[in-house]
């Protein structure tokens, strides 16, 4: 049941744009690596150009300390590989786009994470002086660009990193966060061995499982993409990180 549950969701963000008849443009916003399993599916549609979805975690977890991160990164590099292959093989335009740290409308696994865990705990903990560089997404900018590369003739056959347009520390991000929540930034500096006895605890909980002390190290790592490219062929003109009502959890 939970297999045919996770297919079905992801075919529900695998995305046509088109009218009647055979299905020529299509998004795919489900993990890139899904893609695969609906070739078939998009050749009997007469696909004729496809925008995926990647991540730049393509390039910054290829080094983690963290076993599972770097198998994410070697995922998302085969995945493309494959997209690229098989869209080539068929004469099919394909755009690839690797957006940075996503967030918005309250169902993003970054920022709403943090928030909830404001909510929770009152504070936040972070790993020595957390002055990574970030460049937050929003999910609606995400969304255009998606669109934008659809009808752009010059983005065929392309991939192009796409960062949110503000970047900040990771400290000041997470300030950020406090701030959206009308609440005093409270910051707990703790020792990496504290952290990853912490996270340790913490994964028992589902909604941390995914916290490791390679994110902890990442955050004094600059995470930090120019989206030039984007903005010459795609027109991509990202909003400053600024979080509203909506962009937090209920």
């Amino acid at each position: 049941m939970r297999r045919r549950r996770q297919t079905a969701a992801a075919k529900s963000r695998l995305l046509p744009l088109a009218g009647e008849g055979s299905i020529s443009f299509w998004v795919c916003v489900a993990p890139i690596w899904v893609l695969p399993d609906y070739f078939d599916l998009l050749d009997a549609q007469g696909v004729r150009r496809v925008v995926v979805l990647s991540s730049t975690s393509r390039f910054t977890k290829k080094d983690s300390t963290d076993a599972e991160e770097q198998a994410i990164a070697l995922r998302l590099a085969d995945a493309e590989a494959r997209v690229r292959e098989w869209a080539e093989s068929r004469g099919v335009e394909w755009v690839i786009l690797r957006p940075t740290l996503i967030y918005g409308l309250g169902r993003d696994k970054n920022i709403t994470e943090i928030a909830r865990f404001i909510r929770r705990f009152g504070f936040f903990p972070v790993f020595g002086k957390a002055n990574g560089l970030r460049q937050p997404i929003h999910a609606a900018d995400v969304a255009d660009a998606c669109l934008a590369a659809l009808q752009a003739s010059c983005a065929a056959n392309r991939a192009y990193n796409i960062s949110g347009g503000e970047t900040l520390a990771y400290r000041n991000m997470v300030a950020r966060v406090f701030s959206a929540l009308g609440r005093r930034p409270r910051l707990l500096t703790v020792p990496l061995w504290a952290f990853r006895l912490a996270a340790a605890m913490l994964r028992r909980l589902p909604r941390y499982r995914q916290w490791s002390t390679a994110m902890a190290e990442r955050m004094n790592q600059d995470l930090v993409f120019d989206h030039d490219e984007a903005a010459r062929d795609l027109s991509f003109k990202p909003r400053a990180f600024v979080l509203l009502a909506e962009d937090l959890p209920t």
